[in-house]
């Protein structure tokens, strides 16, 4: 969804329009400097979020898969929301039946 707004919002000259205003902001042409992290920042705030709402800690990275990009669980997380406590689904069961018990 988020990248379907993105091209929306591109055929739409929204990203004319952004970098036209950041030009003729008060910073000038280095505030383009900013725009990937910014962009990349609101990506993984989606991600950490998409993440919490499925109850899956953005924090944690299970021995099966890796994290946003390369990492990004060791990152602080940027999720909008608190990480949903929900019945376990069948996904899990196997990755927490993994986990050594204390």
């Amino acid at each position: 969804v988020p990248f379907c707004a993105f091209c929306y919002g591109h055929s739409r000259g929204v990203t004319t329009r952004v970098v036209e205003r950041v030009v003729k902001s008060p910073v000038g042409v280095y505030g383009l400097l900013a725009l990937p992290f910014l962009t990349l920042g609101m990506e993984k705030s989606i991600y950490d979020t998409v993440q919490s709402w499925q109850g899956l800690d953005p924090n944690v990275v299970p021995a099966d898969r890796g994290g946003f990009p390369s990492g990004g669980s060791s990152l602080p997380s940027f999720s909008l929301i608190p990480v949903r406590k929900i019945a376990r689904r069948l996904t899990q069961a196997a990755i927490e039946q993994n986990e050594p018990k204390e």
